[in-house]
Order: structure tokens, then C-alpha cells, then sequence
């Protein structure tokens, strides 16, 4: 038996898979936010809530929005800041008595959707989350690439490629740098540009249903988005090129983002067409969580 959890900025989802897969039992605690000691226990209660009818304990698997690092086995690159300088993985582990794998969580959102959902079968998978932050998980051939420093994928952190003149030098991130990806393509990224256009503090979901409505303002942001969605994907493919781009997160919801990015990003991608396709998860959000599981080998 396997146990995934996926560690967000607002919530903590856990399941429990059998040998073949299946899933057990599925679980969903809100998220302690800017309390490090909490979180760590929140996530301890959880697996011992999932495991508490086995008779022997779970694989764990954690997917969490940062990674750790190579270099002193602490958190870093984390959206979720409380995190940031914390040996998560060994307190995790003291508490629980065993080891346990952790991943950024887009890795295993990409391991997700490669190995059974909406990638199955293609060599190379890019899988993006786009939420609360934005990140990136890169599948080459059966393994998940999380590289020398453990940053494969983190398109999110690099600069809005061919800026326009309004989008340059770009809006401040938590990384300490400007203009990141993630500060205009994350669900807030987009609810903050809506506003600075005049269109008032809404969820990215409200703005998508208003564009839907006919509204000139949310049509006009949703427009910028997909604009800008195709040229940060546009330097991904000129680079990776893969065969699928998976979207997860609370964006990967607009559905018209499927149809309209692709025929954006064609201006900037470096090839006479693109083969390249662009589309929604097969697991939606329980892939994240289904990836963390089959962190472990069979």
C-alpha cells in the first residue's frame, strides 16, 4: 500500500492506493498556513489517519510547491515561504519512524499525468502547475528529471519572455527578483492584473465566467493571459520540445486556454508548425497527490 500527499498553499490532500493503484481512501485538511511546526503535524496526522486500518505501514510520497535541497536537505524555492530553510523531510521522518521520498509537487503532478492520465504513452511531457504559484515538471522516457540542483522545470522563474514595453521590468516576486513567470500567469497574478486594469479585486474563476458573460474588461485580461501563457510555454518548447504540455492547478480550469494558447504560441516557437499539444489533466486535481504515491517504485 501507498500513500500520497500533496501539500498546497490552502490545502493538504492525502490518498491511500493499493498495490494495483486503486485508490483506498482520500482526504482534504486546510492548510496552516505561515505555522511550520503545524503544517509538519498536520501532514503526521493525516498519514496516520490513512494508514490507521493497516496492518502494516504505508510507502509515503509527498509532493510539496518547493524542493530540497541537495546541497543541506532544506526546503527552498517554496511559494508556501514557511517552509523556506526547514529540514521537512527529517521531521517528517523522525516523527514518523521511516523514510519517506518528498518531490516538487509538480514532478509528481507530471509523473501523474505520464504515467496513466492524459500523457500516457508520449516520451516527453512538460506538466505545468498554475495556482497559487507556477511551476513545472519535466517526464523524459519513464523518469521524472529533477536535475543537479533540483530546479528542472522551474519555467516559472524566469522572466516573461518578449515583453512588452507595459511589461517590463515587470511586477516584484517572492523570489527577490522582477518580471518572473509566476508573478503574471499564478491564479493571483492574474486576479492583480484584472484589478490594475480597472476591473476591480475578483478570483480568477470569476474573471473567466465574466469573459464568458461578454464582459470587455475580463475578456481583455483573459486576452493578456493568453497571450502571456504562450510565450513563457513558447520558450519551453523551443527548448524541451515535447510531444505533450500537461496543464494542472486552478487555471488549467479556463477551457478556452486549450484552444486559444496553441494558436498563440505558434508566433514564437522556433519551427515551421508545432506538433506540440496542449492539454487538461485526466486526473485533475487528485494528480499531484497520485504522483506523490508512485514516488515509490512497484
Amino acid at each position: 500500500m501507498r500513500i500520497g500527499i500533496d501539500m498546497g498553499g490552502t490545502k493538504i490532500e492525502g490518498i491511500l492506493l493499493d498495490e494495483q493503484g486503486r485508490e483506498q481512501q482520500r482526504q482534504r485538511i486546510d492548510t496552516p498556513r505561515n505555522d511550520y511546526p503545524a503544517t509538519v503535524q498536520a501532514i503526521v496526522d493525516l498519514i496516520k489517519q490513512l494508514e490507521s486500518e493497516l496492518h502494516e505501514p504505508a510507502t509515503v510520497g509527498i509532493g510539496i510547491p518547493g524542493a530540497i535541497s541537495p546541497a543541506s536537505g532544506r526546503v527552498k524555492n517554496a511559494n508556501s515561504t514557511w517552509l523556506i530553510g526547514q529540514p521537512l523531510q527529517n521531521d517528517l521522518q523522525q516523527q514518523l519512524g521511516r523514510e519517506i521520498k518528498i518531490e516538487n509537487d509538480a514532478n509528481c503532478f507530471v509523473v501523474s499525468e505520464a504515467t496513466d492520465g492524459a500523457a500516457q504513452g508520449a516520451d516527453v511531457v512538460f506538466g505545468v502547475i498554475i495556482g497559487t504559484g507556477t511551476g513545472g515538471g519535466i517526464y523524459v522516457r519513464g523518469n521524472s528529471i529533477v536535475g543537479l540542483n533540483a530546479i528542472a522545470g522551474e519555467w516559472g522563474h524566469n522572466p516573461l519572455p518578449w515583453p512588452t514595453p507595459d511589461e517590463y521590468p515587470g511586477r516584484d516576486c517572492y523570489c527577490g527578483k522582477k518580471g518572473c513567470i509566476e508573478t503574471w500567469l499564478s491564479g493571483p497574478g492574474f486576479s492583480r492584473d484584472h484589478q490594475l486594469s480597472g476591473g476591480g479585486h475578483l478570483p480568477a474563476p470569476e474573471i473567466a465566467q465574466l469573459a464568458a458573460q461578454g464582459n470587455t474588461l475580463a475578456e481583455a485580461s483573459l486576452e493578456r493571459y493568453e497571450q502571456r501563457l504562450a510565450k513563457s510555454l513558447a520558450s519551453v518548447i523551443n527548448i524541451l520540445d515535447p510531444e505533450i504540455i500537461v496543464l494542472g492547478g486552478g487555471m488549467s480550469n479556463i477551457r478556452r486556454l486549450y484552444d486559444n494558447v496553441p494558436k498563440l504560441w505558434t508566433t514564437y516557437v522556433f519551427s515551421d508548425r508545432v506538433d506540440t499539444r496542449l492539454v487538461p489533466p485526466k486526473h485533475g486535481d487528485s494528480s499531484g497527490v497520485r504522483g506523490a504515491a508512485w514516488l515509490w517504485p512497484q
